[in-house]
């Protein structure tokens, strides 16, 4: 190989790793814009005006560090257009040589994990991982776009089939109507669990696989611009309009803001089929894109780089309610305490608290716990992890995880284990509430996507066992300071979460009617 060729695929390989770094650190004007439209819109001293002034400082920490905004990376999705002629090859194999150095810098979490065994890869690499799409075109440099889409979001990306039955709503029948409601029905289907505020990509049309790629390719739009077709155009301000009347609001909390931007593209479609394909997206919206120089491997672009740019350094924070309980906990916590919380109550925790994600909870059901969890807290949390110069693990983020996953083994281990307190976002069910009211538990619920506030809060890790599970799904041993988490469902079986879904579904079905 030529030294201009390697100089090139050098070059090259940066550029990419810089637009990995970029993505997940630090959101794109259009982006910041949403939130701070949504941060002024809200009612101060509300539990959702408090999480968007968490959001806000998060933000400004992700970008000063140089770390993940949400320790969930999500998937790394790249959309690569080359002229006729490029080696894609190429461009391929420096795609994941910047993956893994971005894996080994903590930029991302190490998040592919075998299907069959559960083994996680270690580096982002895996079978037909990170997914890589190409298309040709005819000008001259290399466009890369790259999003980064979570778990939680992604959970919530749902598929209707017209015409269908929806709840709330009654019948979508095969017209822009049916399109209507499938989509208002998205939104009040997410809840908190997809870290709401978001942004959501629809697909109208395609067969499944293609739906659901052309509603993700919408999330590469800017939020701030307008759909060439006028009544899709009608259609994405009517949505973000009445999803905001939903009153679901900043992490299922209640408020203004449940809905920051919708964007809607269409194909062409067989008789027999009618889809539409919903791509849901947090607060944490972290998509990007670059120009590359086709000679040197060079960036000549950012885009969304339009407008102006919020920092969030100089916002006015929101003040709690006077009513609004503040009790701080130190585990062990006894049942006692946890009897006297109630949904509302703000939470501060000192001292220890172990994370357990899926891979835990699932061996914790048919085996004995590496560490005694009577009275202690349990944190949905699948960090991303660094070691320091002398080998000691560092938490680079650390944000709470969608809890309702684990909703077929939470009650149970806790009362296997005598856990009083459980953190994660986005609430849990009706099996796992009865556990609180009998065991003496409750929930608290963090604010999704505040990776940098919460490591924040970790002073030091104090140990790890069942590393083997790969580190999002180890068990985590941290010892905290101030960490903040709200109570939302209690041991007297109170639910937040219960009571912001039936309330939206009633706002929800204002909307049956005819409109489009």
């Amino acid at each position: 190989m030529s030294q201009v060729a390697t100089s090139y695929l050098q070059t090259l390989e940066k550029s990419l790793y810089d637009l990995v770094s970029e993505t997940s650190t630090n959101l794109p004007k259009d982006v910041r814009r949403a939130i701070k439209k949504a941060k002024d819109a809200e009612n101060a001293g509300t539990r959702a005006a408090m999480s968007l002034d968490t959001i806000a400082n998060n933000i400004v920490m992700a970008e000063d560090n140089v770390s993940p905004i949400c320790q969930d990376t999500g998937l790394p999705t790249f959309k690569v257009k080359t002229p006729v002629g490029v080696n894609q090859l190429e461009i391929k194999a420096a795609i994941k040589n910047a993956v893994v150095q971005a894996t080994q810098d903590a930029k991302l979490r190490p998040n592919s994990v075998d299907s069959l065994t559960g083994k996680n890869s270690g580096d982002n690499l895996g079978d037909g991982l990170p997914v890589v799409k190409f298309e040709q075109w005819e000008k001259d440099y290399i466009e890369v776009k790259l999003i980064l889409k979570g778990g939680g979001c992604e959970n919530k990306n749902i598929q209707y089939s017209l015409p269908c039955e929806l709840e709330g709503l009654g019948r979508a029948g095969r017209d822009l109507d049916g399109i209507r409601k499938c989509i208002l029905h998205s939104v009040w289907q997410s809840q908190g669990q997809g870290c709401s505020a978001g942004f959501i990509g629809v697909g109208i049309g395609g067969d499944r696989s293609s739906g659901y790629d052309l509603a993700k390719e919408q999330l590469f739009r800017h939020v701030d611009d307008v759909n060439p077709n006028e009544d899709l155009a009608k259609l994405e301000e009517y949505i973000v309009e009445k999803a905001n009347t939903f009153g679901i609001g900043t992490m299922g909390f209640g408020g203004e803001a449940t809905l920051l931007g919708c964007k809607i593209g269409v194909m062409h479609r067989i008789p027999a089929s009618f889809y539409v394909s919903v791509a849901y997206n947090c607060w944490a919206y972290r998509r990007m894109a670059i120009d590359i120089d086709v000679n040197t491997g060079e960036v000549t672009n950012w885009h969304y780089q339009e407008g102006e740019k919020i920092t969030f350094r100089d916002e006015p924070k929101s003040q709690e309610q006077s009513e609004n309980k503040v009790v701080e906990l130190t585990a062990p916590i006894s049942e006692e305490q946890i009897r006297e919380l109630k949904v509302g109550d703000v939470v501060k925790i000192n001292g220890r608290m172990y994370t357990g994600r899926d891979a835990i909870h699932h061996h914790l059901m048919s085996h004995d716990a590496p560490v005694d969890l009577n009275g202690q807290v349990i944190y949905h949390c699948g960090p991303v992890m660094a070691k320091d110069e002398e080998g000691n693990w560092t938490v680079k983020a650390a944000g709470p995880t969608t809890s309702i996953r684990e909703e077929p083994y939470q009650g149970d281990i806790m009362k296997k284990f005598g856990i009083r307190a459980v953190i994660g976002k986005g609430g849990m069910g009706p099996k796992t509430l009865a556990a609180l009211q009998e065991h003496g538990g409750v929930y608290l619920n963090a604010i999704g996507g505040a990776a940098q506030y919460y490591a924040d809060c970790i002073k030091s890790v104090d140990g790890v066992d069942l590393q083997e599970f790969g580190i999002p799904e180890a068990m985590w041993h941290l010892n905290v300071e101030g960490f903040t988490a709200v109570v939302t469902m209690d041991s007297h079986g109170n639910s937040l979460h219960a009571d912001v879904e039936k309330s939206s579904l009633e706002k929800l079905a204002q909307f049956a009617e005819r409109v489009f």
